[in-house]
């Protein structure tokens, strides 16, 4: 189905994502990255740092991007980054709701 993607070869060395059968591994990703495309935008996953299959993941998507103009564009954060730089009082509520400390 993503194979039907406006831009999908444009944007990708398809061969290049990782793939099992006919299962494309990072849909919603490859998504968000022809979004950034078609947009001429940016796209940034924002994901927990425990959970290194998602980075992995992500980074695998990346690699098969083409343009290294896009590749720019793109980015993750761990919610562990970000929490850093937020309010001591909300690092608190996030430590203790989610268990997720600055890094």
């Amino acid at each position: 189905m993503i194979e039907r993607y406006r831009d999908i070869d444009e944007v990708f060395a398809f061969g290049e994502l990782r793939k099992s059968g006919d299962i494309i591994f990072g849909y919603q990703l490859i998504r968000g990255v022809l979004a950034a495309q078609a947009t001429g935008g940016s796209f940034c996953v924002l994901c927990d740092a425990r959970r290194p299959d998602l980075i992995k993941g992500w980074y695998s998507v990346m690699r098969a991007v083409k343009s290294c103009a896009l590749r720019c564009r793109l980015q993750l954060l761990t919610w562990q980054e970000l929490t850093g730089a937020l309010p001591k009082p909300l690092q608190k509520f996030i430590a203790t709701k989610y268990g997720i400390a600055a890094e």
